[in-house]
């Protein structure tokens, strides 16, 4: 294994330069890591000296992680070590100790390895998990704000072949989301990664239950109506709603439920129909209509009406879009092959339809606001003549009462 001097990376004993920064590795053997005043735990060893911590990887809500050096097995490693508080809570603990249990028993082609978990020197805990090189699909949404329709379909047929098991036990992730879906660069295009089982709700028999009934676990936006609600009959069709929303995001830049508050956000859910994907797709994208079915049966409301399971989700959504085969075909397709036969597709159909014209803009914002008022509809010409006729007979009428009265 090699290690880069500047950032730390480890890499395989074959590579030659650091593609972040370029410069030439080293025999990571020989390569010391230079202590960091802000956090000891850089160039320390964790957990009775096994995993040797490289440099810091990112800061989230439960814990740091780190890049590490498996000393045992030679080999790569990410290492989340949780903040304090979580580390003294008792319930959070034992849904780290269950997501490694798991993860023995999941397949790890679309799914995260988890590897370890163990007490570390400092009384926390550390959940060893494989280390991946790319980007959460969050990062990258940021970025584009849209994904093409042929990476999409990869993506979902991907994730479609990886929670084909865990959905089989029973298992629900519950917790799909762009931050939790990790994308790896390969020639074929992106490989995908479904982080984070900890939430994971286990419906098999005699399971062991970490949720009282009626709490609410999942992040807002890409939370199933029934999720919201914290019903105790959520199966794995929670997830698929989970995914309709990250596939409605994709391709339009927006979720189909916004909000800036949690509970605006679950209102939506609960109450209102998703906006037409056409509504909200960038300027020029056609949007088959068998698309925009799909949407509207995988976001239904009921999960008993809803897409019975994430692999029909793809199949269809694949189809919508003129593709031939299924997602386990897709899955393994050429990112750019699906792009191409989409796109020969999409120029079959025809083009969207013009944006209707923005209101008269002649008309004051006041004078609107005064037809409403009044009862009359404020995009109707004729209503605002209507409107000013009545305004004048009243002017009239109250006119000829004062004379009568003099």
């Amino acid at each position: 294994m090699k290690g880069c001097p500047k950032c730390q990376r480890l890499y395989p004993t074959d590579a030659g330069f650091c593609p972040i920064d370029g410069s030439a590795l080293t025999a990571v053997e020989q390569l010391p890591v230079a202590p960091d005043p802000d956090d000891s735990r850089i160039g320390a060893t964790l957990c009775d000296g096994r995993y040797e911590v490289r440099r810091r990887v990112a800061d989230g809500g439960m814990g740091r992680v780190y890049q590490a050096r498996d000393l045992r097995k030679n080999r790569n490693v990410a290492v989340k070590v949780l903040h304090p508080e979580v580390a003294d809570d008792a319930v959070a603990v034992e849904r780290f100790k269950r997501e490694y249990a798991l993860s023995a028993e999941l397949p790890h082609d679309h799914i995260v390895e988890v590897l370890d978990f163990s007490r570390t020197e400092d009384n926390s805990y550390a959940l060893v998990m494989e280390y991946l090189e790319g980007e959460e699909l969050r990062h990258f949404l940021k970025r584009e704000k849209t994904m093409p329709v042929g990476r999409l379909i990869r993506m979902i047929a991907q994730l479609a072949v990886g929670l084909k098991q865990p959905h089989a036990m029973d298992l629900v992730h519950r917790d799909i989301k762009p931050d939790n879906i990790f994308l790896c660069g390969t020639e074929q295009g992106l490989r995908v990664k479904l982080l984070d089982f900890g939430s994971v709700r286990d419906n098999s028999a005699g399971a062991k239950k970490l949720t009282l009934v009626g709490t609410t676990i999942g992040s807002p936006y890409y939370m199933s109506p029934e999720q919201a609600q914290g019903l105790p009959e959520l199966d794995h069709r929670a997830d698929v709603w989970s995914l309709a929303t990250i596939a409605y995001e994709c391709l339009t830049g927006t979720v189909p439920f916004p909000g800036s508050t949690g509970p605006q956000i679950l209102l939506a859910i609960l109450s209102k129909d998703p906006p037409p994907l056409a509504a909200n797709a960038p300027d020029g994208s056609v949007v088959p209509a068998a698309v925009e079915d799909v949407m509207v049966e995988a976001l239904a409301k009921e999960a008993s009406a809803r897409i019975g399971s994430v692999a029909q989700l793809a199949d269809r959504l694949g189809a919508a879009y003129g593709l031939r085969g299924n997602h386990r075909q897709w899955a393994d397709t050429p990112e750019q092959v699906l792009e191409q036969q989409v796109q020969l597709y999409l120029a079959t159909l025809p083009p969207p339809p013009s944006q209707p014209a923005a209101p008269d803009s002649e008309v004051s914002p006041s004078f609107r606001e005064d037809d409403m008022l009044m009862g009359v509809p404020t995009q109707s010409p004729m209503g605002v003549y209507i409107g000013i006729a009545l305004v004048v007979a009243l002017l009239l009428i109250t006119l000829l009462a004062v004379v009568f009265l003099l």
